[in-house]
């Protein structure tokens, strides 16, 4: 989500200072009301990455996306086009008969695909359940990515302990709606196009703007955000031990 000019304080961005000492890469790529994919990413970083080489520069690649991760160590299945007006079906059905019952449909047909994707994740169940129409094939079955590794280094996971990680959580959310996140989605969605799908799905992002719209109240959005944030480092987690030779480390 750092790629979206505007979102500064739900994204973390490092500071102006911080970026003036160390150079940094893909942030404040687009507006916030353009999509974004991981495949937009992937042609992004690799670029950056040979600039970097180019230069002679070591590169860290830091965050907590383990999808973009493996990416851009393993490559991108070659996945079929967005087909659009069964996304639009799909998205409409979800809305009216439940997330639930399209993931439990997904487990039917890609019972893999299912079991990695959570039961909230409306845009990859939605994608999941588009290629298999699209393609009459499971999409954990067909498209298996076929490596060809951007970026090959040693890889770490700082492991906090359980309780911390999630006090930790806690106080960052509380410290995103004092520093001004409700103030900066106004901001965003008041801007030219707004703040489009993509961007709307961010922890914070999607709580503040049910705030700003009267649906919930500022303590039920720092409960909600929170409570994303966990459910999020808890899918990171399970992400991450997937990755073969990963050293994990006590943080």
């Amino acid at each position: 989500m750092a790629v979206y000019t505007g979102l500064d304080v739900g994204t973390a961005k490092p500071t102006a200072l911080q970026r003036a000492a160390v150079p940094h890469h893909l942030i404040d790529v687009v507006p916030p009301s353009e999509p974004y994919s991981v495949a937009l990413w992937l042609a992004a970083a690799a670029r950056a990455v040979a600039d970097c080489r180019a230069r002679g520069s070591r590169i860290l690649f830091v965050g907590g996306t383990p999808l973009y991760l493996r990416a851009l160590r393993d490559g991108l299945a070659p996945l079929p086009p967005a087909d659009d007006a069964v996304r639009s079906r799909l998205t409409a059905e979800a809305a009216a008969v439940g997330l639930a019952a399209l993931h439990a449909r997904l487990a039917t047909v890609d019972p893999l695909a299912a079991g990695r994707i959570h039961p909230h994740d409306a845009k990859r169940i939605i994608r999941a359940l588009e290629v298999a129409e699209t393609t009459s094939q499971p999409l954990s079955a067909a498209f298996a990515p076929a490596p060809h590794p951007v970026f090959e280094s040693q890889f770490l996971v700082l492991d906090s302990p359980r309780a911390v990680l999630r006090d930790r959580i806690d106080r960052r959310v509380e410290q995103m709606f004092t520093a001004g996140l409700v103030e900066e989605t106004a901001a965003a969605l008041g801007a030219p196009g707004g703040i489009g799908p993509t961007a709307r799905q961010a922890a914070g992002y999607t709580e503040a703007i049910d705030l700003i719209e009267g649906r919930i109240d500022r303590a039920e959005a720092i409960r909600r955000t929170q409570q994303r944030t966990r459910q999020l480092a808890k899918r990171q987690l399970t992400w991450l031990r997937s990755f073969r030779h990963a050293i994990w480390l006590t943080a």
